[in-house]
């Protein structure tokens, strides 16, 4: 049978579902029972086409054809895959989540919100089972657009503010660069298909090849790599839901992701690492997680240092890329898994305590973990994949970005993940040791009333379950590995 309808599938699935939502505008049980309705059946799609992909085929279908050569098209290679198991599973815990967020809140336009939310699944869809440059840039451009809406939620000054913002850097980016890169290499090649080992080895000089790369690094801006990051954290304005978007199902993954893929398939590890391509990049994503850290150090609103720390978390997927190497490949893709479900279990945790507690900021959170013990368990298991330590998922990440890093004879990128680590920890343990360790200053909330012991059930249930996703990613490392070493075979 094929697998072609399935794989369109999984665009229409999350774009009928923001059809189904917008009709049930006036009945929010409904409205909310299609939007978990989509999030599973899009999951069960792509599980579906998980053991083709294992076995080494490439399920794919043409949209339609816009040029002789040129298709809207996807087709589903292991990272793909990875991505979007990770992105459609997650769709459906932080739905549960954005359930009781969004009414523990009683938040306005939430029609609105669970609409471009599908709209924007839809779109992550596009991007992970892109079967050429074309393809990914498009629904990268209509990801930008349908998360917009989510960042100035709120409507206010400073959520219009982070909204241009957004928009100038990512779009500035986007279009500036990526765009160029992707029309200059398809006049070189004739073709902006992923293919193993690149299209560029014999199309271009090797300083044109160093340039082209940079400018797609750098046109990918929802990497948040430096100086092009500052979207990242304006985009906190945003409710806790679309901060769980922004840092774990959709975007940002989408930008180290799209980096990944085109580091693979468009230019090819080896062409890479023959031509030096990678060594500046190693500085500049080193640079960035390092400075990052430092600024999420000193950051005591919960969810800017989350946000910075995000900047600098990403940035491991983009050195361990620049590393060149089989191994460092194979931690990057699970690095995005790994990250994925640890900080959004921490982001989930910044909401919970907001809603039950109203408390914002780093400083205010001594002895909440004995009043919200489940939310901040959930928290320092998060924090401890942050840092990188077992029994969790950003062990197992790190490990491979430091074979790969210790293969290739790169120290500096073995310092740098030393030097991160120990920041991740300066900025991360204090929270917890404080949150079950030192008394509480009071026992009401920042607006003068008691809170809640925890937060909605919903909100609770859904972190507990992201964080018991990051310690199975350790313990069950069959989830990741697999594809992950799938992808690394074919990098030479």
């Amino acid at each position: 049978m094929s697998t072609a309808p399935v794989v369109a599938w999984t665009l229409l699935v999350p774009l009928l579902g923001a059809i189904g939502i917008a009709f049930f505008n006036q009945r929010p049980n409904l409205r909310e029972a299609v939007t978990l309705g989509a999030a599973v059946i899009l999951f069960l799609l792509v599980l579906s086409l998980y053991p083709e992909v294992a076995a080494g085929n490439r399920p794919g279908v043409v949209l339609f054809t816009v040029l002789p050569g040129l298709d809207l098209a996807l087709s589903i290679e292991p990272l793909g895959m990875l991505f979007g198991l990770v992105a459609s599973f997650l769709w459906i815990v932080t739905s549960v989540y954005s359930i009781g967020y969004m009414r523990g809140n009683e938040e306005s336009n939430q029609t609105r919100f669970y609409v471009c939310f599908a709209v924007a699944l839809a779109s992550t869809m596009g991007v992970a089972f892109a079967a050429n440059m074309f393809t990914m840039f498009i629904f990268y451009e209509v990801l930008t657009l349908s998360t917009y809406p989510l960042v100035t939620h709120s409507g206010t000054d400073e959520a219009r503010r982070a909204g241009r913002v957004y928009l100038g850097v990512l779009l500035g980016t986007s279009i500036g660069l990526q765009l160029f890169a992707v029309i200059w290499t398809w006049s070189l090649t004739g073709t902006l298909d992923f293919t193993e080992g690149g299209i560029l080895r014999d199309a271009a000089s090797p300083a044109l090849t160093g340039a082209l790369f940079a400018m797609y690094v750098f046109g990918i801006g929802k990497a948040a790599l430096m100086p092009f990051h500052r979207w990242l954290p304006a985009a906190m304005v945003a409710p806790t839901p679309v901060s769980a978007l922004l840092h774990a199902v959709a975007v940002v993954k989408a930008g180290v992701f799209a980096i990944l893929k085109v580091s693979v398939y468009v230019f090819g590890i080896d062409y890479l690492r023959e031509i030096g391509a990678g060594t500046w990049l190693v500085y500049v994503a080193g640079a960035t997680v390092i400075i990052a850290s430092l600024v999420a150090l000193s950051k005591d609103n919960l969810k800017a240092r989350l946000a910075y720390s995000t900047v600098s978390q990403l940035s491991y997927v983009v050195i361990a890329a620049a590393v060149l190497a089989p191994l460092s490949v194979m931690g990057a893709a699970i690095h995005i898994a790994a990250h994925a479900f640890g900080k959004i279990t921490l982001f989930f945790a910044a909401g919970s305590i907001y809603t039950a507690a109203h408390k914002t900021e780093v400083s205010q959170l001594n002895g909440i973990g004995r009043r919200m013990p489940w939310t901040m368990a959930a928290f320092a298991i998060g924090s401890l994949s942050m840092v990188g330590l077992p029994p969790t998922a950003g062990f197992v990440s790190k490990w491979y970005i430091l074979l790969g890093a210790l293969e290739s004879d790169q120290m500096a990128v073995v310092g740098v993940i030393f030097a991160s680590t120990l920041l991740n920890a300066a900025y991360f343990l204090p929270i917890v040791y404080a949150a079950f360790f030192r008394p509480a200053e009071t026992e009401a909330g920042n607006d003068g009333h008691h809170s809640h012991a925890e937060a909605p059930f919903p909100v609770v249930a859904a972190l507990v379950v992201t964080a018991l996703g990051t310690v199975a990613l350790f313990l069950l490392p069959d989830l990741s590995i697999p594809l992950a070493r799938q992808l690394a075979e074919t990098v030479p």
